[in-house]
């Protein structure tokens, strides 16, 4: 019963001891905040988030630990990206945070095998950031303006979840894994079904699942839309944590006897078969069986979904002594610098290679279309956690969602291929005991607070945001569909990305594959500003704030959707847009581009917590929104930014 008395489960004992405001107990307008230990920051967002403490004029971080990775903005074909890991690295020595340098992996994986602590949260400018769930940690994906606050101290304010427990019981069949289990998941409840909740599992079935087939669970719970995953820390944690040399770190973390829920359910692992995500959305699943006999053009593994040493194995073992069907591409992508040296060591890349396979450096790469972009139209098969249109650096892609073990059994015949009709006895490579534990590429900060920050011709510091005027009259530049994603609003690749730390050249890219004619229409009325209409979910995927701050540059002042995904919802907020839901589904239906709206008194309206008076025409348009009191001061204040000085001047 979604009643908001979930109780004794790992998720409210974490929170609980990390509670600095509010009250622990699902219920609408209830923000808490709690305390960070470890903050995770990525390349793609960092950049921004140095800058911003640069901002705050911030001496050192304020955490246990904060880490930032570079692992998306790889490929140097300019000097841009790599001007911005120069950037990264003075930044890393100036305000104390660790730095994980280009070709040492990707953010998730490394994170829990070097740093995750159970029992610790973690706040992460990457919306995978939930994979640390995995070692029972409280793991939340936020924008990067709210990661650099934990950085500096301040707590991280959220809507407490509903917690919802999924009972995990039996085996997994054979040819069947971890991402059979997530897909099944989404096959029930969809890209919206987590909304507003933390998933956290239990039961007898958590035995048989490594803590690497828990990475995989937690890592695609963002697709749900879940605030975030919890796995318990157990024993399987402990000897994960045993094998990275890291066991003193190790606190059992477990639900009470008789803890309650809000929300319940059951999975039976014995009963999954192969699952496949359609394009082009995580939530698209159907059994493999159904859409065999497909032809593919390329098959992926590997990224943060599915980044384990069995996954790469599994694949290898599979493609022994074959070759991959010609024509088809298959790509692997390592998700670390120790991992892969393992895998060399156990003869698994040598299978590989010898079957055809592309090796690829130890990084995020074609997950967020930095290379190995598909040919156009063509069926790609790929372990990422998300295929949203053009994610892949193909405008018309055609990506699905799998396991290792369907990808490598397709990558075979070149068509779509239930793995279980292969005439071979199911892989079960042994894995390497102990791994391989390589921190060389780990730059780790020291006393030198004097660092400057080095600066490339392409980093620009943050553009200035003026408060929200009384009265507004915008007009409507985009009227949107259903669950619009971050990665349409402000796409990936690597055409894209390496502008991240311009914001003005970045934002020539908005909305480009919804309609390119956005940037320029925006421009003309970005001094009185502008408005969005969407339909549900607006802004579901990525966390890249810059999905946000881009069209905010551009003039956005206020999106009207029937409803928000969590992490674009909070980075609207932090920049002064908007986020206003839309109260009647016929308002929706009748609102035009080119309609103005008419804002009257909107900031006594949100200081006073009055109804805001928007109108179309003679018509008024019904809007709400949950903005508390803090939230309401930084969206008047015009940013997060401006707030937060406005804070430290007084």
């Amino acid at each position: 019963m979604a009643d908001g008395r979930a109780r004794g489960t790992v998720a409210s004992q974490i929170i609980e001891a990390h509670l600095l405001e509010g009250s622990a107990r699902a219920g609408e307008e209830n923000e808490i905040g709690i305390r960070i230990d470890q903050t995770l920051t990525q390349d793609a967002t960092g950049t921004l988030v140095m800058l911003e403490l640069e901002a705050m004029q911030l001496d050192r971080v304020r955490t246990e630990r904060s880490v930032q990775y570079v692992d998306h903005n790889l490929i140097q074909e300019d000097f841009k990206n790599a001007d911005d890991h120069v950037f990264l690295l003075s930044a890393c020595r100036r305000f104390g945070v660790v730095y994980s340098g280009a070709g040492n992996g990707v953010s998730h994986p490394l994170h829990m095998q070097r740093f995750g602590k159970p029992g610790k949260t973690l706040l992460g400018s990457d919306s995978h950031t939930p994979a640390a769930g995995a070692l029972g940690m409280l793991a939340i994906g936020a924008g990067g303006i709210e990661v650099s606050l934990a950085m500096a101290g301040e707590p991280y304010y959220f809507e407490m979840p509903q917690i919802w427990g999924v009972r995990v019981v039996g085996e997994l069949p054979d040819w069947v894994s971890a991402k059979d289990v997530i897909l099944e998941m989404l096959r029930r409840h969809g890209v919206r079904g987590g909304r507003g909740r933390i998933l956290e599992y239990y039961g007898p079935g958590l035995a048989e699942l490594s803590v690497w087939d828990r990475h995989v669970i937690a890592n695609m719970g963002t697709e749900l839309g879940a605030t975030t995953t919890v796995f318990p820390a157990d024993e399987v944690v402990r000897a994960f944590l045993r094998s990275e040399g890291r066991e003193a770190d190790f606190v059992q973390i477990t639900a009470a006897r008789g803890a309650s829920y809000d929300v319940e359910e059951e999975i039976d692992l014995g009963k999954l078969e192969p699952l496949i995500a359609k394009p082009s959305s995580p939530g698209k699943v159907v059994a493999v069986r159904e859409v065999a006999g497909e032809d593919i053009y390329q098959a992926y593994i590997g990224s943060s979904a599915n980044p384990g040493f069995r996954d790469f194995a599994v694949a290898a073992s599979i493609v022994n002594d074959k070759t991959v069907c010609p024509g088809v591409s298959l790509d692997i992508n390592p998700t670390s610098r120790s991992m892969l040296e393992d895998l060399v060591k156990e003869g698994h890349v040598g299978r590989l290679l010898h079957a055809g396979a592309r090796i690829h450096q130890a990084g995020c790469n074609g997950c967020i279309g930095m290379g190995q972009a598909p040919a156009t139209g063509r069926n790609s098969l790929r372990t990422v956690p998300r295929n949203f249109p053009g994610r892949s650096g193909t405008k018309e892609d055609s990506v699905w969602l799998c396991s290792p073990e369907t990808a490598a059994a397709s990558a075979l015949f070149g068509k779509i291929t239930d793995p279980r009709t292969l005439d071979m006895p199911y892989p079960r490579p042994a894995l390497p005991d102990p791994p391989t534990i390589n921190d060389q590429m780990f730059v780790w900060p020291d006393g030198a607070r004097r660092t400057s920050l080095v600066k490339g011709p392409n980093i620009q510091s943050l553009p200035d945001m003026d408060p929200l005027p009384d009265d507004l009259a915008l007009p409507v530049l985009l009227v949107l569909g259903d669950d619009i994603s971050t990665d349409e609003i402000m796409p990936a690749g690597a055409r894209v990305l390496p502008l991240r730390s311009n914001i003005p050249k970045i934002s020539e890219h908005c909305f480009e594959l919804v309609d390119e004619t956005y940037p320029a229409r925006a421009l003309e009325h970005k001094q009185s500003g502008h408005a969005i209409v969407a339909g549900e979910n607006y802004g579901q995927g990525s966390s890249r704030e810059h999905a946000a701050l881009a069209p905010r540059y551009l003039g956005l002042r206020a999106v009207l959707a029937k409803s928000f995904a969590r992490i674009h919802w909070q980075n609207l907020v932090s920049f002064g847009v908007l986020p206003l839901e839309l109260e009647r589904a016929s308002d929706y239906d009748t609102l035009r581009q080119g309609d103005v709206l008419r804002f009257e008194g909107v900031r006594s309206a949100l200081a006073a917590s009055e109804q805001l008076r928007v109108f179309a025409g003679e018509r008024r348009i019904g809007v709400r929104h949950t903005l508390t009191r803090r939230q309401v001061e930084l969206v008047l204040a015009g940013s997060l930014v401006q707030w937060i000085q406005n804070k430290l001047g007084s």
